[in-house]
Formats: structure tokens, sequence, C-alpha cells
């Protein structure tokens, strides 16, 4: 595994992700965005920095959302049908229908035959 440093110029954030392999440049990566959904970038730039600790070179990349994603969320923002307030996990959205208890099963006797 190799840690790599992302600088993510649409939200102005660094953090670190573990990958197999560095992406080049021109390549798409998808990543987590802050409200949980997947979001595709593009890596803009790749380099290497000589780590503090050694003779180890340390993966950057510097990535920018799509072109596409970043036109999806702003028509996603102007749908006023659509309140993205009122998201709620599924689990707690099913409880409204399900109850807060666990369910029993019902034993059903699908014996067909006419002995009884």
């Amino acid at each position: 595994m190799i840690e790599i440093e992302v600088q993510n110029e649409t939200h102005q954030t660094v953090f670190r992700l573990k990958a197999f392999t560095v992406p080049r440049i021109g390549e798409g990566i998808r990543l987590e965005e802050p409200d949980g959904q997947w979001v595709s970038y593009d890596i803009i730039d790749v380099w290497y920095q000589k780590a503090e600790y050694g003779e180890v070179w340390v993966p950057f990349i510097h990535v920018r959302m799509t072109p596409d994603e970043q036109r999806a969320l702003e028509l996603t923002k102007a749908v006023p049908l659509v309140n993205r307030d009122q998201a709620v996990p599924i689990e707690d959205f099913l409880k409204k229908f399900e109850g807060d208890q666990e369910h029993e099963p019902v034993k059903l006797n699908l014996d067909m035959s006419e002995a009884d």
C-alpha cells in the first residue's frame, strides 16, 4: 500500500489515502464527498517529494472535480422539488414502516396434502 497525499482543488482540502498504485495525470478517480456521496475527480498533477524519514519518495496528487460532476451538482441544487436537507438514513426511514421492535416470523403451513 502506498500513502498518497491528495490536494483537492474543488474543496481546497488536503488529506491522505492509501492505494496500490499512484494514478497518472489525466486519469479519473472517485472520492467520497463530506456528505457521503462518491464523485468523479480528474488528476491534474502528480509529483513526488523526498520524505523526512530517509530515502523514500512520497507521492502527491492534485485533483479537481470533473466538469460533468460539477454540472450535475449545480443542476441538483437548482431543482426546487428536491430538498436535500430532509435526507434520512435508510435504516431510520424503514423504522417508520416497520416499527422499532424486531419482527417475529410467522410460521406458515405450506403442506398442500389433504391429510390433516
